[in-house]
């Protein structure tokens, strides 16, 4: 009877172990939670993710506190190169070989949708901070993905509307011939068509393009008012740099450029980048918190300053640590529906939600590229002209054909 009983005593020790907040490993399937980073570590989207991603998941695995709650967290990264099939390979070998519990990152929406399809399949999870296109939570959403940052229909809806409302009513796109140029260049011309603008032609241009004297001499002989740059990273500084040695600006035609980075506008220089409009949903003058956490980066990050793209990787796996804590399990399926559950609040995005199509909530800002005479210092280089509300600045959950959110 008294074996039975220090039997029984015994298992109700472990059990209540097992609940205790700070016996987190208890909770977790093989006793650590491994994040992979996975981005462009050494081509055209390098600066505007690379290594500063994964700096901004160690800060967001420091600030959650997680050696002090018993919970061991394990970051590790790779280079997509932004091949598809490079990803998935990494995906696969994450997930089946090294017991990776998160994919995080993963610019390049080629990259994103293959890696988005793995991590359904494998039951995993996925914090997407870096690819842009709405499909991920619209027809290929996925109950194990969260798109946090921006996307395609949030920067057409900001920066192409703004153009549009200010008489700039005639396009000629100049786009990256992926997946996410291709849905940029649809979002976008879907809002100036809406408001009564028309799209004169489209060019599409490859990945890494070194050379656009072909592609913007045809935008320019368009005599479209604008020059839509449906293109991102390096192809973005490229193809604004020639056009300012083409003098294309000078002779009327206006550039927009639909996803633009603080890294952009570092590699381009004011002198070049001044006047331009873009939509972001970070910027680190923002407020006291925004200033504060990036004070931090720069000093872990060779005084490069972080974009939208780290500012979302740190959000994002604050989340999920928070959510796995709340939750009691690593499981994909059930943290990712945990994260939904439960309301988001981090320093950098302040309070907000994440919807049933994995579309995390929050405001986007529409700003314009300050003169060289107006900026004070290293990295001031916006100046907000309108705050867009959450509840504005991204497509209803209602029109993204969201299988999972109907």
């Amino acid at each position: 009877m008294k074996r039975k009983l220090s039997a029984l005593l015994v298992a109700g020790a472990l059990a209540s172990l097992a609940a205790a907040p700070g016996a987190a490993n208890a909770q977790v399937s093989d006793g650590v939670i491994k994040i992979g980073v996975m981005n462009d570590m050494s081509g055209l989207y390098a600066d505007l993710g690379g290594q500063g991603s994964v700096l901004a998941a160690r800060m967001a695995v420091e600030d959650f506190g997680a050696s002090g709650k018993g919970m061991k967290v394990e970051i590790i990264s790779a280079d997509h190169q932004n091949k598809p099939d490079v990803g998935s390979s990494i995906a696969r070998q994450w997930f089946d070989t090294d017991q990776v519990d998160v994919i995080v990152d993963v610019p390049t929406s080629s990259v994103a949708l293959a890696v988005n399809q793995i991590a359904k399949e494998k039951k995993k999870a996925m914090l997407n901070s870096g690819a842009a296109s709405s499909d991920l939570t619209g027809k290929d959403c996925s109950p194990n993905t969260v798109h946090w940052t921006y996307d395609t229909w949030m920067l057409a809806n900001g920066t192409g509307s703004a153009i549009v409302k200010t008489g700039g009513d005639s396009w000629y796109f100049l786009t990256a011939d992926y997946a996410f140029g291709h849905a940029l260049e649809r979002d976008t011309e879907a809002v100036v068509k809406s408001g009564g603008g028309k799209v004169v032609g489209k060019v599409r241009h490859p990945l890494n393009t070194q050379d656009f004297s072909s592609f913007l001499l045809q935008a320019q002989s368009s005599k479209a008012k604008i020059i839509g740059l449906a293109n991102a990273g390096g192809d973005t500084i490229n193809s604004i740099k020639q056009a300012s040695e083409f003098g294309i600006t000078k002779s009327g035609q206006n550039l927009a450029g639909l996803l633009v980075f603080l890294s952009d506008i570092h590699g381009l220089g004011l002198p070049i980048a001044q006047g331009l409009i873009l939509t972001e949903t970070f910027y680190w003058d923002l407020n006291d918190s925004t200033r504060a956490w990036t004070k931090r980066f720069v000093a872990q990050n060779g005084n490069k300053y972080p974009t939208m793209v780290h500012a979302g990787v740190y959000a994002a796996v604050l989340h999920y640590l928070k959510a796995i804590e709340a939750g009691k399990s690593d499981d994909g399926t059930k943290t990712i529906a945990k994260m939904k559950e439960m309301p988001t609040d981090d320093p950098l995005f302040g309070k907000g939600t994440i919807r049933a199509d994995g579309r995390k909530i929050h405001p986007a800002y529409l700003f314009e590229v300050k003169k060289p005479a107006e900026s004070k210092g290293a990295y001031d280089y916006y100046k907000l002209r309108t705050t867009i509300p959450a509840d504005q600045a991204f497509r209803p959950v209602a029109d993204g054909n969201c299988p999972i959110a109907k």
